[in-house]
C-alpha cells in the first residue's frame, strides 16, 4: 500500500473513532437527539420570533439575543416531523458553527458522555432519504441517541436543492 493510500485509509476510519465526548441531549417528538456540547453557547426560552420573508418553512425567523440577531430553526420541521408545539419545556439551543443559530426543540434532556465504542455510523437508508445531517447513532443505556452534525443541520441550502435550482435556471432561459 502506498503512503498516499495509507493516508487516505487512515482518514476514512469509522466516524465513531472521532466522536467520543460530551453531548447535550434533547427531545423532538418521541426521539432523543444529541449534539456536541462544544457547539452549544446557551439554552434559552422561546422569545418572540420575527418572521423573515422568503425563508424555508423550518426557519421560524430571527430573535434579538442581547443585541445580536440570530436565525431560529425549528428542528421538528427541519426533519419533516411537523411544527414544534410550544410548551413550558420548549426551548432554543443557541449553537455556534461560525455563526450563532437557534435550534428550537421540544425539551432539553441532559449532558452525557458518549464513548467511541458507543457511536455507530448512521445506517444506510437509501438514496431517497437525506441522512447527511446524522453523524452517528449513540447507543446509550438501552436506547439510541441520534448524534447530529449541526453544521449540516443549519445548512439552509442543501446541495441537492442547489443542483435543482441550477437545473431550473438552465431550463427557464
Amino acid at each position: 500500500m502506498s503512503e498516499a493510500t495509507a493516508a487516505t485509509a487512515a482518514t476514512q476510519t469509522p466516524a465513531s473513532h472521532e466522536q467520543a465526548g460530551k453531548y447535550l441531549t434533547f427531545r423532538l417528538a418521541d426521539n432523543q437527539y444529541a449534539i456536541d456540547i462544544l457547539t452549544v453557547r446557551e439554552i434559552i426560552g422561546v422569545p418572540d420570533i420575527t418572521r423573515v420573508p422568503q425563508m424555508p418553512a423550518f426557519v421560524k425567523g430571527v430573535i434579538n439575543l442581547r443585541g445580536k440577531v440570530i436565525p431560529v430553526v425549528d428542528l421538528r420541521q427541519r426533519f419533516g416531523l411537523g411544527e414544534t408545539p410550544r410548551t413550558d419545556e420548549t426551548c432554543i439551543i443557541v449553537i455556534d458553527t461560525g455563526q450563532d443559530t437557534g435550534l428550537m426543540v421540544d425539551a432539553v434532556s441532559e449532558v452525557i458522555d458518549i464513548a467511541d465504542d458507543q457511536i455507530d455510523p448512521p445506517p444506510s437508508m437509501g438514496a431517497a432519504v437525506d441522512a447527511s445531517f446524522i453523524r452517528g447513532m449513540g447507543k446509550v443505556d438501552d436506547g439510541v441517541k441520534i448524534v447530529l452534525d449541526v453544521e449540516k443541520v443549519v445548512d439552509f441550502q442543501r446541495p441537492e436543492k442547489r443542483e435543482n435550482a441550477e437545473d431550473a435556471d438552465g431550463q427557464a432561459g
